[in-house]
């Protein structure tokens, strides 16, 4: 049975709380932006991929239930509002920056046409015709670029202005899958064509978690590591604790005992070493966005891991779907950093463990040079060199 960090039905949500994995598995409703934000800013549910879903179908679900208006124009601010609001909740990664921005273009497009109302506008977003196998709705702009369009819908009034178009959250959430294992197949044959082109298997390091638990499913880096082992050419899996949240040791390490593929956790300080004396053949990580120079970002340590990796001669790769692309950044110097809270370092399950008084800096994440990304980044359109990515997407991604 595969893991699922997210359940949703028209007008409920559920998040798996990943807070207590592994020593308990609970589904937390989510029936509001408020709550959502929540959710996501305290890393009950985390990964770029996910905190877009959940914050896009927790919008959906306050306008199943009536919230927004009364009024066309007061319905179309509080859309925006509400993306505005959920997009401060992780400002690092992009998947929810642009699910945002698209969808409050679209409300504001539809209010511009001739004869809008409240109730067409809320008609189009909520009801549209789906197909029978089809029971999950949301709106099609909340699809990041490249993900696709809903072949089930069909508008009330085909040459009414309506929204964009309103797409099923089940081929959205199908068409991640679907990029998840086209990224883990295209990852996995560029590793054994770089790191063992004479045949045998290879040992792969991983920092964080970038697997079901962050997407719809299967994941990114570690979905990289998934297709090795589905092809019998994975000897082992090295996975960092990922201090301070131990999304590593909790999540990383989970589904890799979940799936019965061989895996050892390590401490953060531990890869360099992990690399000289273990035989670590590639190391393939995830990303919360990539501009267009190839400047990466990802959860803290990930810059280090390249740097170490370098040193040792072994192929660095960034695994991640175009639409964790951000081609409107030049740089990774003008990607914004969030900073967390110091007692994430300070304590382990509420029980402090630093010296009191000791000043803490604790960002989530930092950016990885291109030019240590020496595998390559990893979409489910190719491989590219960092150099090419620009090139290689611009036609699908902005």
């Amino acid at each position: 049975m595969p893991l699922e960090a997210i359940r949703y039905s028209r007008g409920s949500l559920q998040i798996l709380d990943q807070l207590l994995l592994p020593q308990q598995s609970r589904y937390e409703a989510v029936g509001s932006v408020t709550q959502a934000w929540e959710a996501i800013r305290a890393m009950k549910v985390r990964g770029a991929p996910a905190i877009a879903l959940v914050g896009c179908l927790s919008l959906a679900v306050e306008l199943q239930a009536g919230a927004g208006g009364p009024g066309l124009a007061p319905l179309v601010d509080f859309v925006r509002d509400r993306l505005s609001f959920l997009v401060t909740a992780r400002p690092t990664a992009v998947n929810m920056a642009r699910a945002a921005r698209d969808l409050a273009d679209a409300a504001a497009q539809e209010a511009e046409q001739e004869g809008a109302t409240e109730e067409a506008v809320r008609e189009r977003w909520l009801q549209p015709h789906l197909s029978p196998q089809c029971s999950l709705t949301m709106p099609g702009s909340l699809l990041p670029q490249g993900l696709g369009t809903c072949t089930c819908y069909k508008p009330r009034n085909p040459g009414a202005w309506g929204f964009r178009v309103i797409r099923c959250a089940e081929d959205m959430l199908e068409k991640d899958l679907r990029d998840n294992q086209s990224i883990g197949d295209l990852g996995a044959h560029h590793i054994l064509e770089r790191a063992a082109p004479a045949g045998g298997k290879v040992t792969v390091l991983t920092h964080c978690n970038t697997g079901a638990l962050a997407t719809a499913g299967y994941g990114t880096a570690l979905g990289v590591i998934r297709s090795l082992h589905n092809l019998g050419r994975l000897e082992r899996t090295f996975c960092t604790e990922t201090r301070p949240y131990n999304q590593g040791a909790r999540l990383t390490a989970f589904e890799l005992v979940y799936e019965h593929i061989p895996a050892t956790l390590i401490t953060d300080s531990m890869a360099a070493a992990a690399m000289a004396h273990r035989g670590v053949s590639a190391v393939v990580v995830g990303a919360d966005r990539v501009v267009a120079n190839g400047d990466t970002a990802n959860k803290v340590g990930t810059y280090q891991l390249a740097i170490a990796a370098k040193h040792h001669g072994i192929p660095f790769y960034v695994a991640a779907p175009s639409s964790s692309c951000d081609l409107r950044l030049q740089t990774g110097q003008e990607i914004v950093i969030e900073e967390r809270p110091g007692q994430e370092l300070t304590d382990v399950n509420g029980v402090r463990i630093a010296a009191p008084g000791i000043e803490v800096w604790n960002p989530a994440f930092d950016v990885t040079p291109h030019d240590l990304i020496t595998g390559g980044i990893v979409t489910e359109l190719g491989v590219f060199a960092p150099a090419e990515l620009r090139t290689a997407l611009s036609t699908t991604v902005s």
